[in-house]
């Protein structure tokens, strides 16, 4: 607003039916109304007091309005008396309300103004909160974007996309997160982990177990090694939160995929020819425990083929066993031709109702065609289990 203005945005005008012609000119043509210092409405918003203008004067209108180009409007509806109540709370008045009374309605009693302010008093404590709400719900949606930055730019030859949804309405952030780090030889590391619990504290471990995890890397160790370094690395930094854990290790040119899990559920494969098979993988204690013993098994993994890792909200059902669950995703005709987003799309409309009960994140890869493999990959390389 112009230098020493008060803007208030209009969030409501109701009049009569009869009066319904004259609604659009009493509301004006912007959203919003600027009150100079001394105006009726911005003493009032000031002093927390009612303001009451019976059978008021063009002078003392214009005092209300704001406006003087405007009196004439007011005056065409017959508009005679104005009373002004703020919207008060603990700290301040978040607004005003405006009654008018037009035509034979007589002008405003004591009675009245006891009404309206207790009205707006009722009111302003919604709106308040409602504020607060929106405040903090932003800075809440802040704080996880900056937590779950978004993941690492893979190599060229991988094709990457992502999704992730807190759990219910009170826990906007979460302790799931995904990534995807470019190694060395255009190789592509994919991690997909769960802290345990919701909330701020399982948010700030995430944040902790992910920067471990890209530290750990940068290494050069094999997968197992990774996710035994990174248990040792949670155990001894003290993070109070145990974390599922699983990395899948992309070579395009060797054609393979490399994955270790701690305790994670297994990715699902779906290949050019339709088909589609979960990775079964040695079990292994989460992250944070310093149990860490973990294996790493090889698969083929050729151009084309998508790799779906996920964390157990997109599978978790009440009276379903989550094994159950998890070989349903087989079953569920995706295809490796659509586009990766319209895939993990489909996922969440056809798996959740739109409010999860638990935390959700979603990876989806894609290897794309290259150049002739490196080395074929041995005889009797294990797949994912077809259905």
């Amino acid at each position: 607003p112009p230098p020493g203005m008060l803007r208030l945005r209009k969030m409501s005008l109701t009049v009569p039916p009869e009066l319904q012609r004259h609604l659009s000119e009493l509301g004006g043509p912007r959203p919003y109304i600027d009150l100079p210092r001394g105006s009726a409405p911005r003493r009032c918003i000031d002093s927390g007091r009612p303001w009451l203008g019976n059978l008021a004067s063009d002078e003392l209108f214009e005092k209300v309005i704001a406006d003087p180009d405007r009196l004439r409007i007011y005056r065409a509806a017959g508009v005679h008396s104005v009373l002004i109540v703020p919207l008060p709370t603990a700290g301040r008045s978040v607004g005003v309300v405006i009654l008018m009374r037009m035509g034979a309605s007589p002008s405003f009693s004591n009675d009245d103004i006891l009404t309206a302010q207790g009205v707006a008093a009722r009111a302003a404590v919604s709106i308040d909160s409602a504020h607060r709400y929106s405040h903090e719900h932003t800075m809440t949606l802040e704080l996880q974007r900056a937590l779950l930055s978004e993941p690492d730019r893979p190599h060229p030859t991988v094709e990457v996309a992502t999704r992730y949804l807190p759990s219910g309405r009170s826990a906007l952030v979460g302790g799931d997160w995904y990534d995807s780090i470019a190694l060395p030889d255009c190789r592509t590391l994919l991690v997909m982990g769960d802290v345990m619990g919701h909330g701020f504290q399982a948010a700030v471990a995430m944040s902790q177990y992910r920067s471990v995890l890209r530290t750990v890397a940068a290494s050069g160790l094999a997968v197992d090694a990774m996710l035994s370094e990174a248990d040792r690395r949670a155990a001894r930094i003290g993070l109070d939160r145990v974390a599922t854990c699983l990395l899948v290790l992309l070579d395009p040119e060797a054609g393979t995929c490399t994955a270790a899990t701690a305790g994670h559920l297994p990715p699902l494969v779906i290949r050019p020819n339709g088909s589609t098979g979960l990775m079964h993988l040695p079990a292994g204690p989460p992250i944070g425990t310093e149990l860490g013993e973990y294996e790493m098994t090889t698969f083929a993994f050729e151009p084309g083929s998508v790799l779906l890792l996920y964390t157990d909200g997109l599978v978790e059902q009440r009276g379903v066993d989550i094994d159950d669950s998890v070989r349903a995703l087989t079953e569920m005709g995706l295809s490796a031709d659509d586009c990766l987003e319209d895939l993990l799309d489909t996922l969440l409309t056809q798996l959740t109702s739109g409010l999860c009960e638990d935390d959700i994140a979603l990876l989806a890869a894609r290897l794309r065609p290259t150049r002739a493999p490196r080395t074929h990959h041995p005889e009797g390389l294990p797949e994912p289990d077809e259905r």
